[in-house]
């Protein structure tokens, strides 16, 4: 698709790669690549596989977008994570992220809108570190977690404790974590498997599953736009 997100689709499968050869920051381009890959996806009726370069899935949103202090780029940028993890979250085939490292911030937030997610056993930290560097846990994030982590996990995982591999599937941040080398048997077993699904079957049942979080979610992506343009205002 673009230098950013590579697109590769074989037999009803969309394999969707992130790479800016550094942290798969989560900035407005990036954002525009997935988006328009998830476009190519839905269109091919595929099943998704999410994934990035060996060593990591995505680090979070970009740090250069808040270090330049444009306000409006920074909203740009946050409301569009936001709404992308909503559309992952309802995206009506099955979507399997391919954790190839490290996922962070909104690296993690995306992680947990899959259906599927396989990690890295070893080698890769799963964190929300807002706490960690000045900023608070959106409202958009809190729900995509509360989907899936554990709750005595959750409050843990909210003040920014680091998980590796096995804990992470503990804490309910991963469904699997194998073995760097074993990562693509890993999700071949997976598609194989979801391609077994009746697919109108699919997309109803998940649409009943996440019935709760994309009910919950523009109420809190509408607070997280508040609490984003009054921070805006101040600093501007």
């Amino acid at each position: 698709m673009t230098d950013l997100v590579s697109y590769a689709f074989a037999d009803g499968v969309a394999t969707l790669t992130m790479d800016d050869g550094k942290a798969n920051a989560m900035g407005p381009a990036m954002q525009a690549a997935l988006n328009a890959a998830l476009d190519r996806a839905e269109a091919d009726k595929a099943i998704v596989v999410l994934t990035g370069r060996p060593g990591v899935f995505s680090g979070g949103f970009d740090l250069s977008v808040f270090k330049a202090g444009d306000p409006q780029v920074t909203f740009q940028m946050l409301t569009g994570g936001a709404q992308l993890a909503k559309r992952v979250l309802s995206y009506p085939h099955p979507v399997i992220a391919a954790c190839s490292g490290h996922a962070m911030a909104m690296g993690l937030f995306l992680l947990q809108c899959a259906d599927v997610r396989i990690g890295l056993n070893a080698g890769a930290t799963f964190q929300a570190n807002e706490v960690l560097i000045g900023m608070t846990l959106p409202y958009f994030a809190l729900e995509a977690l509360r989907e899936r982590v554990a709750t005595p996990h959750l409050h843990l995982v909210g003040t920014g404790l680091a998980y590796g591999g096995a804990a992470a599937v503990q804490a309910g941040l991963l469904d699997e974590a194998v073995a760097p080398d074993a990562l693509a048997a890993a999700v071949q077993a997976q598609v194989d498997r979801l391609k077994k699904a009746h697919p109108a079957s699919f997309t109803a049942t998940k649409q009943r599953l996440r019935a709760g979080v994309l009910g919950a979610l523009p109420a809190a992506i509408e607070k997280d736009k508040a609490d984003w343009m009054r921070l805006g205002a101040a600093k501007a």
